[in-house]
């Protein structure tokens, strides 16, 4: 039985949908964790440092050894609470690419995981950041082949045309 979801996509391409539509289609209680998660956790002197994570004004983002090593701690926590039976979803921004996945890849070790990219086309992502005007105006179309270069999945889906329930319904199809 799939015991983590890593749900892997850029900006604004509609993960955080799709993990809600999950948790309400799973037949079992998930917990959804994800990068936003970790960034909200962290300092806001954290934004504002080198060591920490930078959102530029043209949507790249650079992180520092900070942030590197609250976020090695935040991995192996998610991992830890999967192994005590908690089923978890992560919703991540691969920014680097198959060295991310490597560091989750190591961190669930023996954990059953379901790897799933989402994709969305950049120009419909960039469209829909700007009508969130909660993000950087940039980021969308910056991450949208970024985050998947390299990386392996189980499953892909694409929101480009498809709604987040119809996307959950052919994960949770997978997470047996």
């Amino acid at each position: 039985m799939t015991q983590v979801i890593v749900v892997n996509g850029g900006s604004s391409s509609g993960k955080s949908g799709i993990v809600r539509c999950l948790q309400a289609v799973l037949p079992d209680p998930w917990l959804a964790l994800g990068t936003d998660t970790l960034v909200a956790a962290m300092p806001a002197s954290m934004r504002a440092s080198d060591g920490g994570i930078e959102f530029a004004p043209d949507g790249g983002v650079v992180v520092g050894p900070e942030f590197r090593t609250l976020e090695a701690a935040w991995i192996a926590g998610v991992a830890a609470m999967a192994r005590a039976g908690a089923r978890v979803i992560v919703d991540e921004v691969f920014l680097g690419g198959a060295y991310s996945q490597q560091r989750w890849q190591k961190a669930l070790g023996d954990l059953r995981v379901l790897w799933v990219g989402v994709r969305c086309d950049a120009a419909v992502a960039a469209g829909r950041e700007v009508a969130r005007g909660d993000r950087t105006i940039g980021m969308a179309a910056a991450q949208a082949e970024l985050v998947h270069r390299g990386v392996t999945y189980d499953l892909e889906v694409d929101t480009t045309h498809a709604e987040a329930m119809e996307c959950a319904r052919t994960i949770a199809a997978h997470a047996k």
